[in-house]
């Protein structure tokens, strides 16, 4: 059954994961940045993850931009990764399928890796997301698959290793991934 996760275990986990992509930067030969935030969060107003939203409002070691479209933030993550900076992008699943062209044509024909945390609004706390009574929900993964995007699950606290998983999976293959998140966050 899906739980939801706390926002501090999901920010404690971007900070790790940012460390984490800062010291393979530094290893590739990139300088250290001119500021002192650990990465990017890219969002777009998404309720279903509200907690993780407020959470980063009060957070000094990472930077976060609010997007007016997903479309937007895929290009922005674009070019801060050009610019070596570790991004996330943190949408919902009606964003997801509003910038898919953008997806294509960017992340994947652009060779961008572009890491995406995505809230499953609407999900049935008694259903698997491919069996929701809600098509926004039930057809995010099939979508995914589509594209070819490696995907995960985040069903509770105990899957949150996925994050950095999946993170450095979309650096290794130059092209997006993803983390769904099936409850709302706490």
């Amino acid at each position: 059954m899906p739980e939801s996760i706390p926002a501090s275990l999901i920010l404690d986990t971007l900070k790790d994961t940012f460390r984490d992509a800062r010291a393979a930067l530094a290893g590739e030969g990139w300088r250290p940045p001119p500021h002192s935030h650990l990465g990017w969060i890219l969002s777009v107003p998404d309720t279903h993850q509200k907690t993780v939203l407020s959470a980063l409002d009060k957070e000094q070691a990472l930077r976060v931009v609010t997007c007016a479209t997903e479309d937007e933030a895929v290009a922005i993550a674009a070019g801060l990764y050009m610019g070596g900076e570790p991004v996330v992008l943190l949408i919902q699943h009606a964003g997801l399928y509003a910038s898919v062209n953008t997806l294509r044509g960017v992340a994947i024909d652009g060779r961008v890796p572009v890491f995406y945390i995505i809230g499953l609004l609407g999900r049935e706390r008694d259903r698997d997301p491919r069996d929701s009574a809600q098509s926004m929900v039930r057809y995010c993964e099939p979508l995914l698959d589509t594209f070819r995007v490696p995907h995960a699950r985040i069903e509770g606290p105990n899957d949150v290793h996925l994050i950095p998983e999946y993170f450095r999976l979309s650096r290794e293959r130059r092209g997006p991934a993803a983390v769904l998140v099936g409850m709302e966050t706490s």
